[in-house]
């Protein structure tokens, strides 16, 4: 399926702030980037780096007053996501060197303190796949979807003690406890066709059978169609803009939705 996504984002500056964004997708298995715009007004220099996980990263300066960043892109999408109850754990002799560091803790995932969690919420699965489907599901089913209860401080700890919060700690809480069971897992961010609320989106993968597979915790069954745009240990290493300095954010407009190329 074809799908064009968009993020317009409006800011207000005290002063020059250096700012980070991360909204360019790169093609990847399960999406091929078609075409991309990517504007701000005014018009400002830029650079663009690959940071340590690959994601593609635009470094500028915003100037006192207000900054206007518009981010449009069309993407063929795959209609699914893989699922394999038979791909199983991956000893970790097996694993790759630039998998090892997501078995590890991290500023919000603290996976060294949930082992006991993990364990008793998969007791009877099978390793691999079906370990992390059924923590997939414990989330979703116990875990109520509520905005302004989290923000930017609060890790997966915080979350399981009140077992509220938005995708952003769905999917620490998913990659914590994988972890806990000595499997890797990343965070993913991006946009998903049709979700509800619509705004920008984030999912884990956890790395079984030898592959990386997606993982859902606010969705009641897979679904595909998504535009990944952004992967690392946690939402530190993954946020769609990061400031050094005061940058308020004053409008964000996301919109997710099925197209046809009239170049195809």
């Amino acid at each position: 399926m074809f799908i064009q996504a968009s993020c317009i984002l409006e800011f207000t500056c005290e002063l020059p702030t250096p700012s980070i964004f991360m909204l360019r997708p790169k093609s990847g298995l399960s999406q091929f980037v078609l075409r991309e715009d990517f504007q701000i007004t005014p018009y400002l220099a830029m650079t663009e780096f690959s940071d340590t996980y690959g994601n593609l990263c635009q470094r500028l300066v915003m100037p006192a007053g207000k900054v206007k960043l518009q981010s449009s892109i069309v993407a063929a999408c795959a209609d699914t996501i893989d699922v394999d109850f038979t791909a199983g754990w991956t000893p970790i002799v097996d694993l790759p060197d630039p998998i090892l560091h997501f078995l590890l803790p991290s500023r919000y995932c603290e996976s060294d303190k949930l082992s006991e969690e993990a364990k008793a919420i998969t007791i009877g699965c099978n390793h691999g796949y079906e370990q992390v489907e059924t923590i997939r599901r414990w989330i979703y089913t116990h875990f109520q979807y509520q905005y302004g209860v989290t923000d930017s401080r609060s890790s997966t700890l915080d979350v399981m003690a009140t077992k509220t919060g938005v995708c952003r700690d769905f999917t620490h809480v998913g990659i914590s406890l994988c972890r806990a069971l000595d499997i890797p897992a990343r965070m993913v961010t991006g946009y998903l066709l049709g979700l509800k609320p619509m705004d920008l989106h984030a999912w884990f993968e956890a790395y079984v059978g030898g592959r990386w597979y997606s993982f859902d915790a606010t969705q009641a069954e897979p679904k595909g169609n998504r535009i990944s745009m952004a992967y690392g240990r946690d939402a530190a290493d993954v946020a769609f803009v990061t400031h050094f300095g005061n940058a308020e954010l004053s409008r964000m407009t996301v919109d997710v939705k099925e197209t046809s190329p009239s170049w195809l």
